[in-house]
């Protein structure tokens, strides 16, 4: 039942913030802002100092307000121009003796005047424009760290029940293992070798089910670690393993080649099991109805100037004709169910380690995928 309650307004005391309640500058705030106007302090002074001998006082002052404004903001470019008025007037003006009061002394003053009031504002409006452009990269970037993040976990949720089939495996094996141990402890004379190997497996299978948990979990978490030297064949092995379910469900074969030599590289752990995650299944995707042999192969390679190249490649059915770049942009899909980010973001994550990454139509049928990425000096294995 719905009840309906009277309030007295003059019981209702809206907090009204007056000046005591603004949050007061902090003291590095206060250093920030004497240095901005110091500087504008300073930068007239020392236009001054050069303006005096050459009697070019124009170029000086200007540049000095154009510092000001520049590097202080507003406030330092306003004080700047009122110094650099003054001095004009007073240093300049009256140099001649008498004064010299012609309408083109004026004049000079004037458009002096003019030209420091609009190089003031133009600094404020670059600055502006500039803080604007930094505030909307850093929510971009946002956008994109959390589209990464819903993809990894769209993408994490298709593999559910692969999941739950590969940490089963070694589950069962260790609850064979462990009745198998006790079968040998139950013994008139217990075989305490025996029952050792059984808890050794055991072990051995509980071990690898936390692994894979492990990565799992790394692939949910929403802050992904610092970046890191990683070994980009063990990641690669990682991936294997983890989608290993998956690849055996749909009948297709892993072939893998690492190069032994190829350094490591200062990359974030996470995004990069992302692209490589993000490959495997749409190679997985594009092959699993097709007929024929399906096969995909994930390759690591040292390239040119102390880069390494991945590549990953599958007999499916190919890329879109004539739409080979397209593929890369966002929302951009060919399957029913598909969200069309899986590749955009795929490519934001190489590019952000410095690196590039592309496709290519394979002959007879399928596709190959390329991602180079610079190596780390001193990252040698």
């Amino acid at each position: 039942m719905w009840h309906n309650h009277l309030v007295d307004p003059e019981a209702v005391r809206w907090p009204i913030k007056g000046p005591s309640d603004r949050p007061k500058p902090s003291v590095n705030e206060v250093l920030s802002k004497l240095q901005r106007y110091g500087l504008a302090t300073i930068s007239c002074g020392v236009a001054l100092a050069l303006a005096w001998p050459i009697d070019a006082p124009a170029s000086c002052f200007l540049l000095a307000i154009t510092v000001s404004s520049l590097f202080g903001g507003l406030g330092p470019g306003l004080l700047s121009v009122g110094f650099s008025a003054f001095a004009f007037d007073y240093f300049f003006l009256r140099r001649t003796v008498p004064p010299a009061d012609e309408p083109a002394v004026f004049l000079r003053f004037a458009v002096f005047l003019l030209a420091a009031l609009l190089i003031t504002g133009l600094m404020e409006a670059k600055r502006r424009v500039e803080e604007s452009r930094n505030r909307t990269e850093h929510a971009l970037r946002l956008v994109e760290s959390d589209l990464a993040r819903v993809s990894r976990v769209t993408t994490m949720g298709e593999l559910t029940a692969s999941l739950a089939h590969e940490v089963n495996q070694p589950i069962a094996a260790a609850l064979t293992d462990a009745n198998t141990c006790l079968r040998w402890l139950n013994r008139d004379h217990p075989d305490m070798e025996e029952a050792r190997e059984a808890a050794s497996r055991i072990v051995k299978d509980a071990t690898r089910a936390a692994e894979i948990i492990g990565r799992v979990r790394l692939l949910f978490k929403k802050v992904a670690p610092p970046r890191e030297l990683v070994d980009v064949n063990e990641i690669i092995r990682e991936m294997v393993a983890l989608m290993r379910s998956e690849l055996t469900r749909h009948s297709i074969s892993v072939r893998t080649e690492f190069a032994e030599d190829i350094p490591r590289i200062m990359g974030d752990r996470v995004q990069l099991q992302q692209v490589l995650m993000n490959l495997m299944v749409n190679a997985i995707d594009a092959m699993k109805d097709v007929d024929g042999a399906r096969q995909l192969a994930i390759k690591s390679q040292r390239a040119e100037n102390d880069q390494l190249t991945v590549t990953v490649s599958d007999t499916g059915v190919g890329l879109p004709p004539q739409q080979t770049e397209q593929i890369f942009n966002a929302f951009f899909t060919t399957k029913a169910d598909g969200t069309g980010m899986g590749l955009r973001i795929s490519r934001s994550i190489v590019e952000s380690h410095g690196g590039r990454l592309w496709a290519a139509d394979n002959s007879p049928r399928g596709a190959s995928f390329y991602f180079i990425l610079p190596a780390t000096i001193g990252g040698h294995e």
